[in-house]
């Protein structure tokens, strides 16, 4: 009971930190310190673990996360505002130090040995943080959003879900982590300065595709095992997982992420060959999830109608 207490504590003591961490670069980036008051969207994730510990111990909820998407809350506008200040002032960044090679790393990581007073320690770690490049900064935000988001539902205590359950739910988040991170990362830097606009679509597409993490509808199976037969069974009922991974794939992930990328190499005129592979690649997936859903569909109909074999498709 106590590691369950203390595993539901933690983990919103993680979302809350890399939030504040995101609103403390928003706020340094400005220079204006009224954007601290992002911190308020801190407050329904504290709300919501004083709920959770009181009434379920610390468990989460079978179809729904509710840390999950108050840390999305918390955390989204934050990155909005970086990635628009980033593509704003593209042409007027100063020097900075990216962090491309280890001896970058150790460059900024470094701090002056004849430091001896904590003012002059804090002004060099001012100095060292500040001349990371902004755009390190975004990517390092988004890459520790997406592995916490991972950690964090393995961390939390769950709640009417079997650890082969999870274990399929990490495994699709790891996946699903992976092409968010290069949606966002490979098409954002296609971005041209007199494309504002395009910004906002892919942010918005990223913000849209962000849901499937509180939301595990594509893991959890709703098939019970009542007196129903097969026969008087919906096509949603049951097979809900295959029908819920496949609306998933569809209409949150690569289906808008194909539609973004198509846009960006017609309207906007870009073209390279990552952005080709990675285009032919989401609509892939498209075209097999279809082509899984008419096979779902046919083998229903073919049990509804008592067949013992469904029909193959040509």
């Amino acid at each position: 009971m106590f590691l369950k207490f203390a595993c539901a504590i933690v983990t919103r003591a993680l979302f809350i930190l890399v939030s504040l961490t995101g609103v403390w670069r928003v706020a340094w980036v400005k220079d204006d310190k009224t954007y601290w008051l992002l911190t308020f969207l801190f407050l329904p994730l504290v709300i919501e673990m004083i709920i959770t510990l009181k009434r379920r111990m610390g468990k989460d909820y079978k179809w729904f996360s509710p840390p999950i998407f108050l840390f999305l809350i918390s955390i989204i506008p934050s990155i909005w505002l970086l990635e628009l200040h980033h593509q704003q002032n593209k042409a007027s960044t100063s020097e900075c130090r990216s962090l491309d090679s280890w001896e970058n790393v150790k460059r900024v990581i470094t701090i002056n040995n004849t430091v001896n007073i904590t003012h002059d320690f804090l002004k060099v770690s001012d100095q060292a943080v500040s001349s990371v490049c902004l755009n390190d900064w975004i990517l390092a935000l988004h890459q520790i959003l997406l592995i916490l988001l991972i950690i964090g539902k393995w961390l939390l205590p769950a709640g009417g879900v079997t650890r082969e359950q999870l274990s399929q739910l990490l495994l699709i988040f790891v996946g699903t982590a992976a092409d968010i991170l290069e949606f966002t990362s490979e098409t954002l830097s296609d971005v041209k300065e007199n494309s504002p606009q395009l910004v906002y679509i892919i942010l918005a597409v990223w913000t849209w595709s962000m849901l499937q993490f509180p939301f595990h509808f594509a893991v959890v199976n709703t098939e019970s095992d009542g007196e129903e037969g097969v026969q008087e069974m919906s096509l949603l009922k049951k097979h809900s997982t295959d029908v819920w991974s496949i609306v998933e794939a569809l209409f949150i992930q690569d289906g808008p992420f194909l539609v973004v990328r198509l846009t960006v190499m017609t309207y906007f005129d870009v073209f390279h060959q990552m952005l080709v592979f990675f285009a032919i690649k989401n609509l892939l997936v498209v075209i097999l999830n279809l082509y899984r859903l008419v096979v779902i569909c046919q083998d229903f109909r073919s049990s509804r109608g008592g067949i013992g074999e469904a029909t193959p498709l040509p």
